[in-house]
């Protein structure tokens, strides 16, 4: 089947200003204002063949990197993941898409000099996009697994996360421990294709296990009492919890690979490196922490996950 997706440009999220002030003496000598302006000349244009150098460099790094489509940046993502990815509703009833990964995403794109442009899939659409290198990069909450790494190349981690076992308050005393979800008869949940689909077969293997495609499918599962427990996210099962009330974390899930990285088209080292400076850069002038501060905030009011096509409608 035909895959349906939606383009979508975002725009910049963060723009970056700096001011410089300096006095001197109030009294100087000719001589003094003479040679001080000319020490000043001097730095200033040593200053401007340092930056201007530094232009190049970084205009020519991104000449040389190859991307699917020439000057775009093309990331195949999967809405169903707040706050990393979703559909925030407007005012108006727009859905505009956000989240952590897609501000990230514009700031790799404006970085680099290149235009955005994203395209929804499910999750599993995202690692396929991937493998036939038909996308740049693939941004949907990745853990950097091993198993990946012959259909992608990982980023750097870019984002500190953990797993938890989620299920809702009624239940919260009864399934609150791997021992008590590893029965024949407790459902449990998970993504399909997920870090935490391993998680539930590794730590519940005789429960019944679930997968289901997104995130909300497990929500609304676990809400209607049709599934008893569920592996998540924290970070993600956070910001369910600040919309549906009844959801109760019980325990974090043990997991040696701790954080998210962008999955990188394979044989491209060098947009897996200019997408390491750019994830280096936004951490270090404080980028990804608003990126991360705004989207939960986002994803606190009304929000749609799934699949939508161009027009905005539901993608069954």
């Amino acid at each position: 089947m035909k895959k349906k997706f939606l383009a979508v440009t975002l725009s910049a999220l963060m723009a970056a200003s700096l001011a410089a002030c300096s006095g001197g003496q109030a009294e100087t000598t000719a001589a003094e204002t003479t040679t001080a302006a000319a020490e000043s000349a001097e730095s200033s244009e040593a200053a401007e063949t340092e930056a201007g150098e530094e232009s190049t460099e970084a205009e020519s790094a991104a000449a040389a990197v190859e991307t699917v489509t020439e000057g775009k940046l093309t990331v195949a993502t999967s809405p169903d993941f707040a706050p990393y990815e979703f559909y925030a509703i407007g005012e108006d009833g727009t859905p505009t898409l956000a989240g952590f990964d897609m501000a990230l995403a514009q700031y790799i794109a404006d970085y680099m000099g290149l235009e955005l442009e994203v395209i929804t899939v499910d999750f599993d659409g995202v690692l396929s996009e991937l493998q036939t290198k038909s996308v740049d990069l693939g941004m949907a909450g990745l853990s950097p697994d091993p198993k990946r790494e012959n259909i992608m190349n990982f980023s750097d981690i870019y984002y500190t996360g953990g797993q938890s076992l989620v299920t809702v308050k009624a239940n919260a005393e009864t399934y609150n421990s791997f021992e008590a979800i590893n029965k024949p008869d407790v459902s449990v949940g998970a993504q399909t294709g997920s870090i935490q689909l391993d998680l539930a077969n590794t730590n519940s293997p005789d429960a019944d296990i679930i997968s289901l495609p997104k995130v909300t499918d497990i929500i609304a599962e676990l809400l209607a009492g049709k599934l008893d427990a569920a592996y998540i996210e924290t970070v993600v099962a956070e910001s369910y919890q600040k919309n549906y009330p009844d959801l109760e974390i019980v325990m974090d899930v043990p997991y040696d690979v701790a954080g998210s990285a962008i999955g990188v088209c394979k044989d491209n080292d060098a947009l897996l490196a200019a997408v390491n400076e750019a994830i280096a850069a936004a951490i270090a002038d404080g980028s990804m922490d608003t990126f991360v501060a705004e989207a939960n905030e986002l994803a606190s009011g009304q929000t749609y996950e799934g699949l939508l096509d161009a027009e905005g409608n539901v993608q069954e």
